[in-house]
């Protein structure tokens, strides 16, 4: 089986998500112009355990996903990416990290849509827009609230994943999961702690973050 070119990150990509990179690292710029060879442009994304995206000597967690290229811009400094998340993928073993990250992958089944899981899916929506207007207003979000998602229920499920605002180990969580019923659950479940915390941190007079918002 060939090596699949990998870009630990210290974020979760999820299925029909964008997420903007900025490539800079010398490796990882030998990967992407490897990746440009191919007729589908693409590399895995995990989330990194340990350590940091830059200068190697990280420990990663196996299940990631896809990210499949779909803009390309270079710099004075680097080069800018815009990728969408693909298929989900576990990670068999890790390969050779001398030229970049390798390893060898295998795809994790697509999760199948229910229309009887439209209720629950409207439920998600509902709490986790609210949840990000009041992180918005509190500690700063990643995501606008009124953000557009796609009219598929598949793909809006993963989105709302996806914009809900969680920290990675529980964005890896929902990542991991084994059913459409259970995604959406489950983040229903974590989106609703996020806002306890957030009216508790509004409570003890948690002004806004300063840290910039990722954008589709």
């Amino acid at each position: 089986m060939a090596a699949t070119a990998m870009f630990p990150l210290e974020t979760v990509l999820f299925p029909y998500t964008p997420l903007a990179l900025r490539v800079f690292e010398e490796r990882y710029l030998k990967m992407l112009g490897a990746a440009l060879e191919s007729h589908e442009p693409s590399f895995g994304v995990v989330l990194i355990e340990r350590g940091s995206e830059a200068g190697g000597g990280d420990t990663r967690f196996r299940t990631g996903t896809m990210a499949r290229i779909v803009e390309v811009a270079a710099t004075e400094r680097d080069i800018e990416l815009l990728v969408v998340g693909g298929e989900r993928i576990e990670v068999g073993a890790w390969w050779n990290d001398e030229a970049y990250p390798t390893a060898e992958v295998h795809a994790i089944g697509e999760l199948r849509w229910d229309p009887a899981l439209a209720p629950l899916r409207d439920e998600a929506e509902k709490h986790v827009r609210r949840v990000l207007t009041r992180a918005a207003m509190t500690s700063g979000s990643r995501w606008d609230p009124n953000i557009e998602i796609s009219d598929d229920p598949l793909e809006s499920s993963w989105q709302l994943a996806a914009i809900a605002p969680l920290g990675p180990i529980d964005q890896l969580e929902l990542l991991r999961a084994t059913s459409l019923g259970g995604l959406l659950a489950r983040t229903i479940d974590l989106t609703l702690e996020a806002e306890e915390l957030l009216k508790a941190t509004f409570d003890h007079g948690g002004g806004a973050g300063d840290e910039p918002g990722l954008t589709a």
